[in-house]
């Protein structure tokens, strides 16, 4: 499925100053509005209202921008359509953006959409569900297959002191929440806590969650925003003005979510408001830096190095050169100056 929203254009210089950050305008380099094309790494959600609120508002458009959304047919192609001159930025996960370059893919990453974990272990019930790594021994825990949760799992029962062998662990696919309301398995991992978990809450299945990086797992940037590098050398007022774009979006969804999230429903025929609703108000603080100094996007070097040195010591990526300078500040506002 595909579907494309454009920001129409309107030549208004873009003034960004948020909570911390440095003021500075971001104006169009032209009366003519230059494309982009941005695809998601899923089909739209709450993790998006941000971008969704960016298109409705025009912070694009008064970026000198036009700003083509799409989702994609695949949850593998964003990052390989960057790659390959496809599309020109994709919603992405830093694991993601480590693997690819570990590939040799040119992706950079250049702002953090969601600045923590989100995937978690989930369970329900008040009798069975499992309130902490050690309750997984002798359970069946389902997952989608990806490598690096399962080295989450590995990482999680090992500081848990809790054999591997003693734990099964199912690849369930795109179904980990029907499988866990079938009772297939006791326990997802993968689901994430601001949206599988929400939504379990709301259908009044008293999720149990525990996230990754509480358990053992090193905090990463569950979301980021990544483009090619050969674009960020030729085009970084581009880049900025998008990025800044984006996060003016994002600042006006904090300061009032529920219209955000009836621009992404509008935008989005058949998502459920209430649970969007839910799930951006349980998302917010994760939007944003912990420190008012930093702004919108803000990407740790030192906790990308670490989440990195983390994948080389689990075999995960084997190019040290993957890591450096997979992440950068420079295209956020004030910073790069």
């Amino acid at each position: 499925m595909k579907r494309t929203l454009t920001a129409l254009l309107a030549i208004v210089p873009l003034a960004l100053a948020a909570c911390g950050e440095k003021k500075e305008t971001i104006a169009p380099a032209s009366s003519h509005a230059q494309a982009l094309t941005l695809m998601l790494d899923w089909f739209p959600n709450a993790d998006h209202v941000g971008i969704y609120q960016a298109l409705a508002e025009g912070d694009f458009s008064k970026a000198g921008l036009d700003v083509h959304v799409e989702v994609p047919a695949n949850v593998a192609d964003p990052l390989q359509l960057v790659a390959a001159g496809k599309v020109d930025a994709a919603v992405t996960y830093e694991p993601e953006v480590l693997l690819a370059r570990n590939r040799g893919e040119p992706v950079v990453s250049v702002a953090a959409l969601v600045q923590q974990p989100l995937t978690s272990i989930i369970s329900i019930g008040s009798k069975k569900a499992i309130h902490s790594p050690s309750q997984l021994r002798g359970k069946t825990v389902g997952d989608a297959g990806i490598a690096y949760q399962h080295a989450y799992l590995d990482t999680i029962l090992a500081r848990a002191g809790v054999p591997a062998a003693s734990v099964r662990e199912v690849n369930v696919g795109a179904d980990l929440v029907p499988a866990l309301l079938s009772r297939r398995v006791a326990a997802i991992l993968g689901g994430y806590w601001n949206y599988e978990a929400v939504q379990l809450a709301l259908l009044g299945k008293k999720p149990v969650v525990i996230r990754m990086n509480d358990v053992g797992v090193p905090p990463y940037d569950e979301l980021v925003i990544a483009v090619r590098t050969s674009m960020l050398a030729r085009q970084p007022d581009l880049i900025r003005r998008f990025v800044q774009a984006v996060a003016r979006g994002y600042e006006s969804a904090r300061a009032d979510p529920a219209a955000a999230v009836r621009n992404l429903v509008h935008a989005n025929a058949g998502l459920d408001p209430r649970l969007q609703l839910a799930s951006v108000k349980a998302t917010l603080p994760a939007f944003f830096p912990s420190s008012s100094t930093q702004p919108w996007g803000y990407q740790d070097p030192a906790q990308w190095n670490a989440y990195g040195q983390w994948m080389l010591s689990h075999h995960l990526i084997s190019n040290p050169e993957a890591v450096a300078d997979a992440s950068t500040n420079e295209e956020l506002a004030g910073q790069g100056l």
